[in-house]
């Protein structure tokens, strides 16, 4: 799922905000476009779905136990995704509720689903930053940390499935080689540039990025080793729930290629989109499925069942962790109205 959990298409957060912190122009421009874009991929999903035989879901008693154990894998990498923005804070020395990690993981999610332009980041960042009285570019800076972490695991399982040839991933061996030759280049580069900072140079470019990168050096640490496993098991979970629901409908495919599929299916998030990546996401992986081998009513159906596993039960756990918790959506959005702080003067 692109997700939250899936590579940085854009900030989280519009920097063209006005004093007030109201968002800009150009982030309205940007999401206008995104609508456009979903309406457009819809249209021609729905058209080339209405061309397929109708699909088929899963009705006996084992195969929806298969579903039911892909929901609660999903569950249980939610949890290692809010374990892991606990972590990335920790390193951070922000003091804050461990409790508040795992709920606004959920609430970020459902705010993407629901809202435009990335809503469920904004919703993390100010809901963070108002409880643990953290500079809202802290938050933020934890939360693109997030993101380098699943672009970083993304581009291992690219690499990995292009690598042993599996059916569906792009490119061959030689895009996985470049791939993998990216990750080192991108790792020896971040190191060379601690170097220079040491060395007391590039001061000019550290002053703009700092508010923002200092969350990311934690990746060169023992801790960053940690939460890129983390985050290297979480992806391939959301592969194997591909698997499973695969297998909920009697198509057998194997784990490496539920995990081409997700990998495929998440460079969708690059794509400007409505809420929840309607239209993009389902076309990208009606794609990735077909690279597979898996075509018409079958395709429709993992789309459809997948997009529910992954969507459905989370955006209902956030909703109500945002009405109990967080006091629901309007109050959130009074309180920031209230606050009058833009995002990069920080609380």
């Amino acid at each position: 799922m692109p997700t939250e959990t899936e590579p940085l298409a854009q900030p989280p957060v519009d920097e063209s905000s006005d004093p007030d912190g109201r968002v800009g122009g150009d982030s309205r421009l940007r999401t206008a476009a995104g609508i456009v874009v979903s309406v457009v991929a819809v249209g021609g999903v729905v058209w080339w779905a209405s061309r397929q035989p109708a699909p088929k879901f899963p009705s006996s008693a084992s195969n929806l136990a298969l579903i039911a154990a892909a929901v609660s894998v999903y569950a249980v990498a939610t949890l290692v995704r809010g374990w892991r923005w606990d972590q990335v804070l920790r390193a951070m020395r922000v003091k804050h509720d461990s409790g508040d990690s795992y709920a606004l993981t959920t609430v970020g999610y459902m705010g993407n689903t629901v809202l435009p332009a990335r809503g469920g980041e904004v919703l993390r960042i100010f809901l963070m930053a108002e409880r643990s009285h953290a500079r809202r570019t802290e938050i933020l800076g934890s939360i693109v940390t997030e993101r380098l972490l699943d672009v970083g695991a993304l581009v291992v399982i690219f690499s990995a499935v292009t690598l042993i040839g599996v059916d569906g991933a792009p490119g061959g061996a030689l895009a996985g080689a470049g791939a993998a030759a990216g990750v080192i280049a991108a790792i020896g580069g971040a190191y060379g540039y601690l170097y220079a900072r040491r060395a007391g140079k590039l001061e000019a470019f550290a002053e703009k990025v700092r508010p923002v990168a200092r969350a990311s050096r934690i990746l060169l640490t023992p801790v960053g080793v940690k939460l890129g496993v983390a985050t290297l098991a979480v992806w391939v979970a959301e592969g194997a729930i591909l698997w499973l629901v695969m297998q909920s409908l009697d198509v057998p495919i194997a784990l490496p290629e539920g995990q081409a599929v997700v990998v495929l299916a998440s460079l969708s998030a690059l794509i400007p989109a409505g809420p929840g990546y309607v239209g993009t996401y389902d076309a990208a992986a009606l794609f990735a499925l077909h690279r597979i081998g898996v075509q018409g009513g079958q395709a429709v159906s993992a789309v459809v069942l997948f997009r529910f596993v992954v969507f459905v039960p989370l955006t209902a756990v956030g909703l109500l962790v945002m009405i109990t918790r967080y006091g629901g959506l309007r109050a959130a959005l009074r309180r920031e109205h209230q606050a009058d702080r833009p995002l990069e003067q920080g609380a």
